[in-house]
């Protein structure tokens, strides 16, 4: 049971006053069997919520009752603050702004230290250091197509370059890492894909509109299949680039080679980008084993100082 999804049909429920529970079964994405478990917790906590039945029915706080702001402790709303925070970081709008000031109001004044001091132990700031600025207008332009049904149109790079134009249904904004994505139907390919907006260009909103279907999540968990393809190589790296090495391994991978050197047993899957973290660690990394590996990386090598052996015209 997720205690955010309770604390949220709260919130709804004081802004909508009575809402149905298939609504709130498709709004989190869970069966109605779900939501009236989470209604019982949330009587349980002391909230009485009644149904009512028939036409316009559903889930409402009983009238005559007003939420004690003490239902929720210290822990509790320092928590709420700081998610919205993080997010209020790379999706701005009236909405978190509103969220974040009711979350606010249930902030009794004898506790109002207590809480800014815990949230502020902690930072979440999903936005970029450096890098592709257009990220932020586009979650802006997604975010409007997502609620008012409106198909998208831009132009797409794959990872391996090739450029396309779609035109696509949007359904659901997706933080993968440090990564954007957003899943949506795409017209060319039939099917849902997930498309990721540092590949977007061009992004634009179409004045038609479209019913939703059913909406098929991506997949976003691939430990198991990284599992059966993933291997582990032998490599010797250079101290000055330790911070980098420890993205993607941990401390007991790592083996001293005299002071200034480590050898590392590194996770490794035979494909370009796997290939291309090694050689981002430049002249700091030596591949040791298995042998293949070390030719292929010496191969690209020397694929690369040849295209700076041939002097373009005009270059000095």
């Amino acid at each position: 049971m997720k205690v955010d999804r309770l604390v949220s049909i709260i919130m709804i429920l004081l802004d909508k006053k009575r809402i149905g529970a298939q609504a709130l079964a498709d709004t989190f994405e869970v069966s109605p069997r779900t939501i009236y478990r989470d209604i019982e917790a949330i009587n349980m906590a002391g909230i009485p919520i009644r149904s009512i039945s028939g036409v316009g029915g559903g889930f409402e706080i009983m009238p005559e009752y007003k939420l004690d702001k003490k239902v929720f402790s210290t822990a509790d709303l320092s928590a709420i603050l700081m998610g919205l925070s993080s997010l209020a970081n790379v999706i701005r709008g009236d909405e978190l702004v509103n969220a974040f000031e009711k979350v606010k109001s249930f902030i009794p004044a004898e506790k109002a230290k207590d809480i800014e001091i815990t949230t502020n132990q902690i930072c979440i700031d999903l936005s970029p250091w450096i890098g592709n600025r257009t990220i932020q207008s586009y979650l802006k332009i997604i975010k409007t197509a997502l609620q008012d049904h409106k198909l998208l149109f831009f132009e797409y790079t794959s990872h391996h370059g090739n450029k396309t134009v779609r035109t696509v249904e949007p359904y659901q904004l997706v933080l993968k890492g440090m990564h954007w994505y957003f899943q949506g139907y795409c017209y060319i390919r039939n099917d849902y894909r997930l498309f990721r907006l540092s590949r977007i260009a061009a992004l634009k909103i179409k004045q038609e509109t479209f019913i939703p279907r059913n909406f098929q999540k991506p997949i976003l968990d691939f430990e198991e299949i990284v599992k059966t393809m993933q291997i582990e190589i032998k490599i010797r790296v250079h101290k000055s680039v330790l911070d980098r090495v420890l993205e993607y391994c941990t401390y007991d991978h790592f083996i001293p080679d005299d002071d200034e050197y480590y050898i590392v047993n590194f996770p490794f899957i035979e494909n370009d980008y796997h290939y291309d973290i090694l050689l981002g660690f430049g002249d700091q990394c030596e591949c040791l084993e298995p042998l293949h590996i070390r030719a292929e990386i010496k191969r690209k090598i020397q694929h690369m100082a040849a295209i700076y052996d041939n002097e373009k015209p005009g270059a000095k």
